[in-house]
């Protein structure tokens, strides 16, 4: 069966493929969302964090023996708790400042952080072997589905969907929200502010580990993995809306597929669609298609 002369097994499979950067473009849009919403900074560390997050289930896999579900927990723990050093440490002291400022210390820190990778692995990616529990994969008739990779995109799912129901539906997220518009008002009720403030950059670094862990076994691990992967994401997060939480999330998954049905009818403009996107939605409508206009 053929949909305008390209196979459908052809199509779907760049369907998954497309559905699966989608994931990752998600998760990772979700916690610069997360970051930028309820702390107004522009965290261009997330692709390192994204990185730390791979190498640390290397790591524990290799050093320690423990495998992929001791690093699904393990991992996002240590590498936010390396966040909530960097925000009480470096970023705390830029919340008064231009965005500008906090661009440029978490790009600082990527470098540094990359490098130091870098002059330690090398540059050749390191493979990571998935789960025996997701391996092979499941023959649905028009397509093959490998087990992993419908995991990936339903964990993926649930996580995005779970933040949103948090910061947008329950207490927790009203008193986030009400700190970064009135935090005075919100401290005169008792809630410690600034350590909710680390607490939620932490979070947003651990979503950024955690997408780190689940693309290890798809992807090589390498000190560049996040850095190829960061200028696609901030893209996701103007189209979506910075600081949109649902806009990171179905802006994640919706341009994944369209770069993927690139990929079937124009191979050619697969790497640049989503900046073509990103034009058009920004002379359209400058805020983002979820955010707020000011």
């Amino acid at each position: 069966m053929e949909i305008f002369g390209i196979p459908i097994q052809a199509m779907m499979g760049q369907l998954l493929i497309g559905l699966i950067n989608g994931s990752f473009y998600a998760l990772l849009s979700l916690g610069l969302a997360v970051i930028f919403g309820l702390l107004n900074i522009i965290n261009f560390a997330h692709g390192a964090q994204y990185m730390l997050g791979a190498f640390g289930a290397y790591l524990l896999l290799n050093k320690l023996g423990l495998g992929y579900w001791w690093s699904l927990l393990i991992v996002p723990i240590i590498v936010g708790a390396t966040g909530l050093v960097i925000e009480r440490t470096m970023l705390v002291r830029l919340y008064k400042l231009d965005h500008l400022y906090g661009l440029l210390l978490t790009f600082g820190l990527a470098l540094i952080i990359e490098g130091l990778f870098r002059n330690e692995f090398g540059s050749t990616g390191l493979p990571y072997s998935m789960p025996s529990q997701l391996q092979g994969g499941t023959n649905l008739g028009f397509m093959f589905l490998p087990i992993y990779r419908g995991w990936v995109i339903i964990a993926s799912l649930t996580i995005c969907l779970a933040t949103w129901f948090v910061v947008e539906r329950t207490k927790l997220g009203g008193y986030l929200r009400a700190a970064t518009e009135n935090p005075q008002l919100v401290q005169a009720f008792g809630i410690n502010v600034p350590r909710m403030i680390t607490l939620t950059y932490g979070f947003g670094v651990a979503l950024a580990a955690l997408a780190g862990v689940m693309a290890a076994p798809i992807y090589q691990v390498s000190p560049g993995m996040g850095a190829n992967l960061i200028i696609v994401v901030f893209a996701v997060v103007v189209i979506g809306g910075m600081g949109s939480i649902m806009g990171a999330i179905v802006t994640g998954f919706g341009l994944g597929l369209i770069e993927g049905l690139t990929k079937v009818f124009y191979p050619e403009a697969s790497t640049t669609v989503i900046f073509i996107i990103m034009t058009i939605v920004l002379l359209i409508r400058p805020a983002g298609l979820f955010g707020t206009q000011k």
